[in-house]
């Protein structure tokens, strides 16, 4: 969703954008002519088989186009990272001498490096991964993110701008709230890094009264270990299950008092924007990059990722903080929609590119 909101703002700009993906649509494909440019929502988009149905997503025909068509480009801007794509368009577009700008989304956490195939992941960047995004301009959504790269990498230069979300216009609700309970909703992929394990162990020590609501599906194994753990800590009764939200999220979520997002690891967090454009407070872990957003603002808590934090302050905010959950709800619609104001966040997305594109002029004269 921001990598298509970026693209959108910035031809709505004047910008001449392109975007190469490949046909991948989780183990499926998508279905769409490869090779041929359509227009989604004004932006050119060209579709590239891909000959791998995992995450490495290989495709000879988009890494063949970036070969070719990298030059015409001031820069090239890669988002993600794991994958033979993000890889090898990064060495085509170094090798063509065109500025590379690289959105790990989350991908170069300590946190991704040390989750899943940890040593190929650590040989890789070794070998590969360090030496070329040294030579690249890094974007990261968060200051929390930023720190992260500096300990990984040494780039040309790391610009924090945070992601694009698309709002909707906020319309009060006139819903009368229900007082004798606090209404929580996890609204989520369903997955080991959000941290759901914690909030349904935490529930076992709230003392307060609650509901959980989990908007959201995963792997079906999982969600079922998670569905155990809930009757193991005897809150099952407590806890709706409602699978997958879309379109109806931003009403779904103003229905809340508190939204909860635990995670492990989170460079960003859209959802936590979302939540707060509607006036629903947010309850989130430390290690979710948005964390300095929700304290300067004064718009949620922050826990540890650990079930003793997370029911601590659940429950006090259930018997201390309701008149500050009113008080988010009032003020949060307001202070989201300025700062994530699309015209605003695509000027600084733009000043980001003239800038990069004139570093990297001046380099190049240096060593001419």
């Amino acid at each position: 969703m921001s990598v298509s909101m970026l693209s959108e703002q910035l031809v709505n700009a004047g910008l001449t954008v392109e975007v190469f993906a490949t046909t991948a649509n989780g183990q499926n494909e998508l279905p769409v002519t490869s090779g041929v440019p359509v227009d989604v929502d004004g932006v050119k988009v060209t579709y590239f088989k891909r000959i791998t149905k995992d995450h490495t997503h290989f495709s000879p025909a988009l890494l063949k186009k970036v070969w070719t068509d990298a030059p015409n480009f001031d820069a090239v801007h890669i988002h993600a990272w794991w994958n033979l794509v993000s890889l090898f368009s990064c060495i085509l577009a170094l090798t063509r001498k065109v500025p590379v700008i690289v959105s790990p989304r989350g991908t170069l956490s300590a946190y991704s490096f040390n989750n899943k195939n940890i040593g190929v992941k650590q040989l890789i960047h070794t070998l590969m991964g360090k030496p070329l995004l040294n030579r690249c301009f890094i974007h990261v959504t968060s200051q929390r993110e930023k720190d992260a790269m500096s300990a990984l990498i040494q780039p040309r230069s790391i610009t924090v701008l945070p992601n694009f979300v698309r709002l909707q216009p906020y319309k009060p609700s006139a819903e009368v709230r229900d007082e004798s309970k606090l209404k929580l909703i996890f609204f989520s992929r369903i997955e080991q890094k959000k941290g759901l394990d914690l909030l349904i162990a935490a529930l076992a020590k709230v003392n307060v009264p609650y509901q959980l609501t989990i908007a959201g599906d995963g792997d079906k194994d999982y969600v079922e270990h998670l569905k155990t753990m809930a009757i193991e800590n005897n809150v099952e009764d407590k806890i709706s299950w409602i699978g997958f939200q879309n379109e109806n999220k931003f009403a779904l979520l103003q229905e809340y008092d508190l939204f909860v997002l635990p995670s492990y690891d989170e460079n960003f967090g859209n959802a936590v924007i979302e939540s707060l454009s509607v006036g629903t407070s947010v309850l989130i872990s430390e290690q979710v990059g948005l964390a300095d957003y929700v304290i300067e603002n004064k718009l949620g808590w922050i826990c540890k990722t650990n079930a003793d934090s997370i029911a601590e302050t659940i429950n006090k905010i259930g018997a201390d903080d309701k008149t500050i959950l009113q008080k988010i709800r009032d003020i949060a619609p307001g202070i989201i929609h300025d700062d994530f104001n699309e015209k605003n966040m695509v000027t600084k997305y733009i000043a980001m590119y003239d800038q990069i594109k004139q570093n990297d002029r001046i380099q190049r004269l240096r060593f001419s």
